[in-house]
């Protein structure tokens, strides 16, 4: 598969999670929706309008919004917790490992607008940490879609998989990247793209970027493999060993901090299995105030910063 062009059109991922979640509730009148006073935000206006009765607004109250939510699992409903990511995983985190997790409720945690898509709104609503938080709390499922077919496919999975689970659906635009004969699979990664000379693994809105940095690379020689690792929890454990021994060089990209996050996970499977060279792009702190476009770019978490990022960990290689 190519890179993505600059100008291919692009999408709002929360549009697909609320039709492929009330699409659901058409057809099985267990699924429900839990919010914190994120209606809009979470795009269940329409939800709210067709199911009336099984939207359940508790105001902002994270923690009562998880714990609610698990008390409906324990009744038989199948609930979708949704929030904006960094008050869902930060306010709601004991809830969410003891409530949830520990409790093994079929809750659907949803992530709305993580990473920095919040921008302007400054550190207090990026949501740099969650991936590292869930990762901490075991039995927790965590899906990481990379456009629209993604979301729907994971809103889906999430609705059958019996077990606790986060989805982090993203805000900022993202183009389609994933091929119509891509299966969805628990644990399972999506390779985009072959190449022998390094490869890049990415989540979220992040894919798009390294398909292009693909591009740039290969306008230099270097071919690089792509991989979309879509389930951070499990990691395609497989995937990644395969990277280390047939490219011997892995750069992962994330829109989160690189201490607990993706590269954190990548970095375990390659020290345990076939050490070889990563070099871990994303967030290293917190984040200043800004756009999405400039804090990505300030971070290099665009294609010419993943391009070099790549160079660079050859070089060492």
């Amino acid at each position: 598969m190519t890179a993505v062009a600059e100008q291919a059109p692009t999408f709002d991922c929360r549009a697909d999670f609320a039709d492929e979640l009330a699409a659901l509730a058409r057809a099985d009148e267990r699924v429900v929706a839990v919010c914190n006073d994120s209606v809009g935000s979470s795009n269940l206006v329409k939800f709210r309008e067709e199911f009336p009765d099984r939207l359940i607004n508790v105001g902002i109250a994270e923690q009562d919004m998880v714990g609610v939510a698990a008390g409906l699992a324990n009744a038989g409903f199948i609930p979708f917790a949704s929030a904006a990511a960094p008050f869902l995983t930060g306010r709601a985190l004991e809830q969410i490992k003891a409530d949830v997790a520990y409790s093994e409720r079929h809750v659907v945690l949803c992530g709305q607008s993580p990473g920095m898509a919040y921008g302007e709104l400054g550190p207090t609503h990026h949501s740099i940490e969650d991936i590292s938080w869930m990762r901490a709390v075991p039995g927790l499922r965590i899906v990481v879609p990379a456009d629209p077919r993604q979301t729907r496919d994971a809103v889906r999975w999430a609705a059958e998989c019996g077990r606790p689970s986060y989805i982090r659906i993203p805000r900022f635009k993202v183009p389609e990247v994933t091929p119509a004969d891509a299966p969805f699979r628990e644990g399972r990664a999506v390779r985009l793209r072959d190449g022998g000379d390094v490869t890049l693994i990415a989540i979220g809105t992040m894919v798009s970027r390294v398909l292009q940095a693909a591009e740039l690379l290969a306008a230099d020689g270097v071919a690089a493999r792509v991989v979309n690792m879509t389930f951070v929890e499990p990691l395609d454990v497989a995937e990644v060993v395969a990277a280390a021994e047939e490219t011997g060089t892995i750069v992962t990209a994330e829109e989160g901090l690189v201490s607990g996050g993706l590269g954190a996970a990548v970095a375990k499977v390659v020290a345990e299995h076939r050490p070889v060279p990563v070099r871990m792009l994303g967030v290293p702190a917190f984040a200043p105030t800004g756009s999405t476009a400039f804090l990505l770019d300030h971070f290099g978490l665009n294609a010419t910063g993943i391009a070099a990022a790549a160079r660079e960990a050859l070089g060492r290689a």
